[in-house]
């Protein structure tokens, strides 16, 4: 899978500390896979869910953090929408809450 706007996942490291190996680890799995829809993805990570508009939801670091990608099956494309700890994950609307565009202005 191809993942769109990468800086996505150097910002969340920066900004979660804790969650830098698992979340690492994540992409480095994941975009070395090419699923053609979500119940393939899903015999690989059994634990996401679909929630809406090919929004997907993976848990990292065990349940400590969520994170929030949309994917596009027919192209192999994914971008990061939204990351954080499970507590945060509570009181956002999975459904349509929007990508922080500050995010690509982020210094490596």
């Amino acid at each position: 899978m191809n993942i769109i706007a990468k800086k996505a996942v150097l910002f969340y490291i920066k900004k979660y500390p804790t969650a830098r190996i698992p979340l690492l680890a994540w992409y480095n799995e994941f975009v070395r896979q090419e699923f053609k829809s979500f119940n393939e993805l899903k015999t690989i990570y059994g634990n996401t869910s679909l929630v809406a508009n090919g929004r997907v939801i993976f848990n990292i670091k065990g349940n400590d953090f969520r994170l929030l990608v949309s994917i596009n099956f027919k192209q192999s494309a994914a971008y990061i929408i939204w990351f954080g700890t499970h507590k945060e994950y509570d009181k956002i609307d999975v459904e349509t809450i929007k990508f922080d565009t500050k995010i690509l202005n982020y210094k490596i």
